[in-house]
């Protein structure tokens, strides 16, 4: 049994922390006393992002996990480790994403890459998780949207792109599916007395490798727009500032998108989020919730089988 599951400090999980908003969100719950736990895929990142909150916090304790998103086997590993290992989880980031790859790509299981990774991977870690985080006091879920949520549409159709593949379509439909996500969890924990609060941030526009990678399927207007990045945009440290607090404000709700309150929200101060109209139709919410559980199995059981 790990020492960490008598700890008193909260305990808070960050997918993706091994750079940009995942590290600089991980690095700001540290400093507010949890305890954190990185995720990653390469050992070594793992280790180099941890040294760089102990850093940041000496005195936090921290530490990395193996996660592959790609694989929901994988998922259910990771869970399975912090079921036996840990008595409860206070906060739940689901931060770790990929942008606009220029081909399709699929997962170990056989999803389009981007709506695996982003948003399907993370369904299952919720569901996964849902013992721990129902075990403790006033837990909170923030799932990561974007901007770009705006202009997209769940292709129940062709969820994974085999008919028409577009890279920004299949990144604005999983951006959209996380706000969804995050939209459905409130209801079912209000529904079932889970007591969560199921909340969704975006970090507006922030200089990331993530967004390089990203204006790589469009060179000539990826090249211009990155031209004009550093004018309209902010730091991975201020991109993360609408994910810490919906994870750690007092002035926030049930349900609450929290952005930055610059022009167009691409900077600035947290604040609430404007809410597309693609993201108010409620049977399209719970036909996402349906499909999801039927694609990755999740049950959302509130105490996990021995």
């Amino acid at each position: 049994m790990s020492e960490d599951r008598h700890a008193t400090a909260p305990l808070a999980v960050v997918t993706g922390a091994t750079a940009g908003l995942g590290l600089e969100t991980a690095k700001g719950l540290a400093a507010q006393g949890y305890r954190v736990i990185i995720t990653a895929r390469n050992v070594e990142r793992g280790e180099l992002a941890c040294h760089a909150i102990r850093t940041h916090a000496p005195r936090v304790t921290v530490r990395h996990e193996a996660l592959d998103l790609d694989s929901l086997a994988s998922v259910r590993d990771f869970a399975a480790r912090l079921n036996r290992d840990e008595s409860s989880l206070a906060r739940l980031i689901n931060n770790a994403g990929i942008m606009a790859l220029p081909r399709l790509e699929r997962t170990q299981d056989g999803f389009e890459r981007q709506l695996g990774i982003n948003y399907l991977g993370h369904f299952l870690l919720t569901s996964e998780l849902l013992p721990l985080l129902t075990a403790a006091t006033a837990p909170r879920v923030v799932q990561l949207s974007s901007l770009a949520h705006r202009g997209g549409r769940i292709a129940f159709d062709d969820l994974n792109g085999e008919t028409l593949y577009d890279p920004w379509r299949a990144y604005r439909q999983s951006k959209l599916a996380m706000l969804l996500f995050a939209q459905a969890l409130q209801k079912q924990s209000d529904a079932r007395q889970w007591g969560l609060m199921s909340l969704a941030a975006h970090p507006g526009l922030s200089r990331t490798a993530l967004f390089d990678d990203g204006v790589k399927s469009r060179p000539v207007i990826g090249s211009v727009f990155k031209l004009t990045l550093p004018l309209i945009s902010q730091s991975a440290a201020e991109g993360a500032r609408p994910t810490l607090h919906a994870a750690l404000s007092d002035h926030v709700g049930p349900g609450d998108y929290i952005g930055p309150d610059g022009l167009g929200e691409t900077r600035g101060a947290p604040k609430l989020a404007h809410r597309a109209r693609n993201t108010r139709d409620p049977a399209v919410e719970a036909r996402l919730w349906e499909v999801s559980c039927e694609l990755t199995g999740a049950r959302w059981e509130t105490t996990h089988p021995a």
